[in-house]
């Protein structure tokens, strides 16, 4: 046979072999050809031992003031306070984020599990923080000129998430601390409706300033509240920065310290602002491959759950999760398949929450706990 032929012929073999084999290597975060294993049903179920043990952990820090990170800005010596101080109902959990929700973890836990263990005490500690007078405390904060983007919006869409489960929460005490918090959430509310038409572009990160996550938990409130100001400004801006996207690079995350898919965030707020066709069209551009039954992703490997960043990672599991669990319940011909994605990412990082190390424990059971109830 001509030599020059069987360099023509064994060429492309060898191409079409290295992407073969390019396909299959696992990357954290990239697309695997793996086979599904699906976790056990009682791993990443919501159920009262579970319930109990997420409670341990905000119940642990809510009223712990040391370490923190207060994250203010200061014009003078006189700006200066200690976190309790400056933040008299949420100055606990090492920053002010956290400490909020961790307060929604644990009314959310008693609202869904009667029988808590602890129940009275929890109620006790949740009523002298949310006080009439320590809110006024945090709106005094907020207040300073220096203060008016503290928060935002990742802060901010907690705080709203918190005043919608006190809102739903039928017990006089939770009343009582819906009636006290809901000042601080109009300021918050006020504070969405200035920001959002002045942001022309969006925030494409898997931290605290991504601005899709900062949009969503602000629309559950809104629907429930049926603030339709405050969902139409979200739905406005939603659609400006996000409807023409396509072709979301989900391959190249995460980030080394990520707690929050850029990618899949922005899926979770459109699907919530979009009807449902018109999300369907949306989303099959955005990341086509989710609708792939074969769809696998890596989970967030924490090497260091020490590390206060790197154990972000676990956060990114859950917040993953919580995703496919979204799409898998609300669209279950077309992405069903995603709930073992979903189980896979919260079955790796679940087990790990309760380590001990205050880097993690101080708010990895909110982001679980959203999980398991998006299940």
């Amino acid at each position: 046979m001509n030599k020059r032929f069987l360099i023509f012929l064994v060429i492309p073999f060898m191409i079409l072999s290295c992407d073969e084999k390019t396909q299959t290597v696992e990357q954290p975060g990239k697309i695997e050809k793996t086979v599904k294993t699906v976790v056990p049903e009682d791993l990443v179920t919501l159920d009262s031992t579970q319930a109990n043990r997420l409670a341990t952990l905000p119940l642990k820090c809510i009223q712990v003031e040391y370490p923190n990170k207060t994250g203010q800005v200061l014009n003078d010596s006189a700006d200066l306070g200690t976190p309790r101080e400056l933040h008299p109902a949420f100055f606990g959990c090492f920053d002010w984020h956290s400490s909020v929700h961790g307060h929604w973890s644990l009314v959310k836990l008693l609202k869904d599990f009667p029988e808590l263990e602890h129940r009275d005490s929890i109620i006790d500690q949740l009523k002298l923080n949310i006080s009439k007078k320590n809110i006024q405390g945090e709106l005094d904060y907020f207040n300073r000129e220096q203060e008016y983007s503290y928060e935002r919006m990742y802060g901010w869409s907690w705080l709203l998430k918190l005043q919608q489960e006190l809102d739903s929460w039928d017990l006089e005490e939770g009343n009582e601390m819906a009636e006290n918090l809901q000042p601080l959430s109009d300021l918050i509310i006020e504070r969405y409706k200035e920001f959002l038409p002045k942001l022309n572009y969006p925030l494409r990160v898997g931290t605290h300033t991504n601005s899709a996550f900062g949009m969503s938990f602000a629309y559950d409130y809104a629907v429930s509240s049926k603030n339709e100001e405050l969902k139409s400004v979200i739905e406005k801006t939603a659609r400006k920065l996000y409807l023409k996207d396509k072709k979301c690079p989900i391959s190249w995350e995460p980030d080394g310290f990520d707690f929050l898919s850029p990618c899949l965030e922005e899926v979770a707020l459109m699907q919530r602002v979009l009807p449902r066709d018109e999300f369907q069209f949306w989303i099959s551009d955005f990341l086509p491959e989710l609708k792939n039954r074969n769809f696998s992703m890596s989970v967030g490997k924490v090497s260091d759950r020490e590390d206060g960043h790197l154990v972000h990672l676990d956060g990114l599991n859950f917040a993953r999760a919580w995703v496919f669990y979204r799409l898998a319940n609300e669209i279950p011909t077309e992405y069903g398949h995603l709930k073992q994605e979903g189980d896979k990412h919260l079955a790796y990082s679940l087990p790990s929450i309760t380590d001990g190390s205050y880097e993690g424990e101080h708010w990895l059971a909110s982001f679980a706990l959203y999980a398991l109830s998006e299940r």
